[in-house]
């Protein structure tokens, strides 16, 4: 066995640690973060996870509509990182709409990618949990995985690629509508909101009316999380309830 071998399975004490083991899935503490490794596929938490993990599975189109906290976001860009590494599509595209959280940022500086940036950081992290850092860094320069705008995707047709739309809710009917005739041929599109959270004026979010009306069609899944699939502090589950 090679020196480089044996001080990384120093490092790790050859284990390889699960994403959703009883934990969260890092490291025990102490071990250091440069010898932190996922196993392949992630395990679900609740009958609704179990669900939406089928759903990204078998379905072209997938709704995921639930509050914070349910592994929305987390299950899809882990779906979407195992269809990259098997090879059943070519690419990752993450859409998300840049709409402030009732405050007003101003002028982001950079190019289009640092602008959207604060607002891709929930699903940027979720990649690196699954990447690594140094293999999102190189995908996102290659254009393997992508940024793009919801204004951005007007007159494109996505295929071979694996599509996200996140923060759904603060989508208009339109805005929907244009993502969802984006489907090209062997492509799989996740969106994913939570219909209570809208940031937008009231009666302008399309998600709740998008998922009722493509409910009766038999190739999109509409999987309906809710707090007791919360993931996160106990809290959030009871302060949902009462919020």
């Amino acid at each position: 066995m090679g020196k480089k071998t044996a001080r990384k399975l120093a490092r790790t004490d050859g284990r390889v640690h699960t994403l959703f083991p009883d934990g969260d899935g890092r490291l025990p503490p102490g071990e250091p973060a440069h010898g932190q490794r996922y196993v392949r596929r992630v395990r679900a938490k609740s009958d609704n996870q179990e669900r939406l993990l089928d759903a990204l599975a078998e379905s072209s189109v997938v709704l995921a509509l639930g509050p914070a906290g349910t592994g929305k976001t987390f299950l899809a860009v882990a779906r979407a990182v195992e269809a990259l590494e098997e090879g059943a599509v070519q690419r990752l595209i993450l859409c998300r709409p840049a709409v402030e959280a009732g405050e007003t940022l101003g002028f982001l500086p950079g190019d289009l990618e640092a602008k959207l940036a604060p607002y891709l950081r929930p699903i940027y992290d979720a990649l690196s949990d699954r990447l690594g850092g140094r293999r999102l860094k190189q995908l996102l320069s290659d254009d393997t995985i992508e940024i793009a705008p919801v204004a951005f995707m007007r007159g494109r047709t996505l295929s071979n690629a694996f599509i996200l739309v996140d923060e759904a809710q603060n989508c208009t009917y339109g805005q929907l509508k244009l993502l969802l005739t984006r489907l090209g041929p062997g492509s799989t599109l996740v969106i994913a909101g939570d219909p209570e959270q809208s940031d937008l004026l009231p009666g302008m979010s399309g998600l709740s009316e998008v998922a009722h009306r493509l409910e009766p069609l038999g190739g999109v899944a509409i999987i309906r999380l809710t707090a007791e699939d919360v993931v996160r502090h106990p809290l959030v589950a009871e302060m949902l309830s009462v919020l």
